[in-house]
């Protein structure tokens, strides 16, 4: 299969490289950067396309541009869509619905897939949310699956909730991101080195996370059963709860889902 990506920003790049790891696609990049799309054809085997090219040729085609250029990046590019109408667009840009990209191609019977992916992806270790409109077939939608197997786990859930999903596993790693600094903020102002401060944080939040998985325990549950009686973890606890620490954090996917429906207007 010709795999073609349309830009080689942070996400870009990281899904194309998931392609690759397929083995079963031929790569093709292209960036307003001709610089980026050298860089990254260089280090990984890709090669350097147009635009149009990938549009006009590619089984595939991932749209990794950000919302406010979507509509200058697909517009001049329509007729070839259309000369191309067996391939299937790969969209994730954040709000950007099915129905108002077959605006943009100015076609809705093209087939389109819309993703969400996290930025974990980079690493195989992605959640990758994704739906599709009715063109796609079942064989396309394997093919799709293979691809981006390399990335990490894809599910399929309706687009009238893709948005708030997305809140969670797309905006989500920023937020666990500030939780490890914290934590190792105060275990540095404990009197602990910040290398082992970090690493423990980091371990922590992945043992804990697994623990969610593997035991099937509602988070509050486990979290009981730390705190024992009169403990320090008690204590912790409630300092966390003095800072309105539940509440903050729903507010932040509250409001980065909010954005996220602004951004699709």
């Amino acid at each position: 299969m010709k795999i073609g990506f349309i830009g080689c920003g942070n996400m870009g790049s990281a899904l194309a490289r998931a392609t690759l790891k397929s083995g079963v696609c031929e790569l093709f990049v292209s960036d307003a950067s001709a610089e980026k799309a050298g860089a990254f054809a260089s280090e990984y085997g890709a090669s350097v396309s147009t635009n149009e090219k990938i549009a006009r040729e590619c089984d595939f085609i991932f749209l990794a541009v950000k919302p406010n250029v979507f509509p200058a990046v697909i517009e001049p590019l329509r007729d070839s869509f259309k000369a191309n109408c067996g391939s299937v667009i790969v969209t994730m840009a954040a709000g950007l619905s099915l129905a108002r990209l077959g605006e943009l191609l100015a076609d809705n019977a093209h087939p389109v897939i819309r993703i969400m992916p996290n930025t974990p992806a980079a690493i195989g270790y992605g959640m990758i949310l994704w739906c599709k409109n009715d063109y796609v077939s079942s064989e396309r939608v394997g093919d799709f699956e293979t691809l981006l197997s390399g990335a990490g786990k894809l599910d399929m859930i309706a687009e009238s909730l893709i948005d708030a999903a997305s809140a969670v596993s797309g905006c989500g790693p920023a937020f666990v991101y500030m939780f490890i600094e914290a934590l190792a903020d105060g275990a540095v102002e404990c009197g602990l080195p910040r290398d082992k401060a970090m690493a423990y944080a980091a371990e922590t939040l992945i043992g804990a996370a697994e623990m969610v998985k593997q035991s099937g325990k509602h988070p509050g549950l486990l979290k009981d059963e730390v705190c024992s009686p009169g403990g320090s973890t008690i204590e912790g606890v409630r300092a966390l709860e003095e800072g309105a620490f539940r509440a903050t954090a729903s507010r932040a996917v509250k409001e980065a889902y909010e954005k996220t429906k602004k951004l699709g207007k």
